[in-house]
């Protein structure tokens, strides 16, 4: 098999386990992982920090988002733009969502577009290690490596279930590692070692 079918196959294994968890275990999961990342994340006043509105049977990072606001940080979303390209546009309260790709919403055009500091990375799988896989599409990677190049470097914390961690994801020259897991065990921070 190739690392591209080895990936394919590790996603749909993870994600027909989350998608097997009940409405109840992923409200009670998302809400221990709310209360994990609050007490692990420590940041200043107006860091721009992207979370992410769920869709399907992702984790519901909304919890911690609304409790990083409520800590005076600044919320976006990753907006996808076309195939290549995802922005972070910023969420704030009362804020008009549209309806984006792949059944996702984010704030609309008029929003600000922010660089993240710290990203909560949704995922399909991950490791150990820290290497995740996602959806499939390249997005965050490609916007990561933006990043990279305007001189940032943002906290990536993947935020996911633990049924979604996998013995080993293969890597590629592309993949860059999470600095942090943070699931309803609790949060993991990680040895970092990024391929830039």
């Amino acid at each position: 098999m190739t690392t591209g079918e080895i990936k394919a196959a590790l996603r749909k294994e993870r994600l027909a386990a989350r998608d097997a968890l009940t409405g109840e275990d992923r409200i009670e999961k998302s809400l221990a992982i709310a209360a994990y990342g609050l007490a692990a994340l420590a940041f200043d006043p107006g860091t721009v920090i992207s979370g992410f509105l769920p869709i399907r049977s992702e984790v519901d990072p909304r919890p911690l988002m609304g409790s990083l606001r409520d800590r005076s940080a600044r919320l976006c979303v990753p907006v996808i733009l076309d195939k290549q390209t995802i922005v972070f546009r910023e969420l704030v309260p009362g804020a008009e969502l549209v309806a984006g790709t792949f059944g996702t919403f984010g704030p609309g055009p008029d929003a600000d577009e922010l660089d993240p500091q710290i990203m909560l990375v949704p995922l399909s799988a991950f490791d150990a290690r820290g290497e995740r896989i996602g959806y499939g599409g390249g997005y965050y990677d490609r916007a990561i490596h933006r990043l990279y190049q305007k001189g940032s470097k943002p906290v990536l914390i993947g935020i996911a279930f633990d049924c979604q961690e996998v013995a080993s994801v293969p890597e590629e020259p592309h993949d860059i590692r999470l600095d942090a897991v943070l699931t309803e065990s609790g949060y993991r921070p990680l040895d970092r070692q990024a391929r830039r």
